[in-house]
């Protein structure tokens, strides 16, 4: 019976090696002939910026009061010299003036300010604010010697009287004009180029 029986189990373990050998080598086989998986799709490419639109240069010019009208005030940080970025556009319409108009050699940058504060310090405030809107056409491709930058202080309020002024009144006091000052190299009128106000310096420094 012992003969007979290891035989047999002889014969079932070769048969079971056989069948796991050939199911491995089908199973590499498969394998083997699947194809790898395809890359996946590239990213689409980002969509480009929109460009900013082109500007349109001010063609249409008005004065008021012999001052160049403009579409906003030029306004700065409270009590300094500071530009804010809002004033931009507006000194854009003055670049835009005198590049129209290439006989007015010389206008004159007038700073003025509310009654705030005192006489001497509104009138160094109103001649550094004039100053720094001359550095600001210059660096805007102006050139420096069309620029007079002249200061008034508290002394040529527009509202009001240079000791007594309302809070609306100050607002529409505290402003940067541009005044022709000569034509072809002539001052207009024959009249002083500085209007009477204090110049601020050389606006070529």
């Amino acid at each position: 019976m012992r003969k007979i029986v290891a035989p047999v189990m002889c014969a079932v373990m070769m048969l079971g090696t056989v069948i796991v050998a050939t199911g491995c080598t089908a199973s590499a086989q498969i394998g083997t002939n699947t194809p790898p998986p395809a890359p996946p799709p590239p990213a689409p490419a980002p969509a480009p910026a929109p460009a900013a639109p082109k500007r349109v240069k001010t063609t249409n010019f008005q004065m008021e009061n012999g001052a160049l009208k403009l579409p906003g005030a030029v306004v700065f940080v409270t009590g300094s010299d500071v530009l804010k970025p809002e004033s931009e556009e507006v000194l854009q319409v003055v670049k835009d003036y005198l590049d129209a108009k290439p006989k007015v050699t010389l206008i004159r940058i007038e700073g003025h300010t509310d009654n705030d504060g005192t006489k001497d310090a509104n009138q160094t405030l109103s001649e550094k604010r004039a100053m720094a809107v001359a550095h600001w056409l210059t660096a805007a491709g102006e050139k420096c010697d069309r620029l007079l930058p002249v200061g008034f202080g508290q002394m040529k309020p527009i509202a009001g009287t240079p000791d007594k002024q309302t809070a609306d009144e100050k607002t529409q006091n505290r402003r940067v004009a541009f005044v022709n000052a000569a034509l072809d190299g002539r001052p207009i009128g024959g009249m002083p180029v500085d209007g009477g106000g204090h110049v601020a310096g050389d606006a070529c420094k």
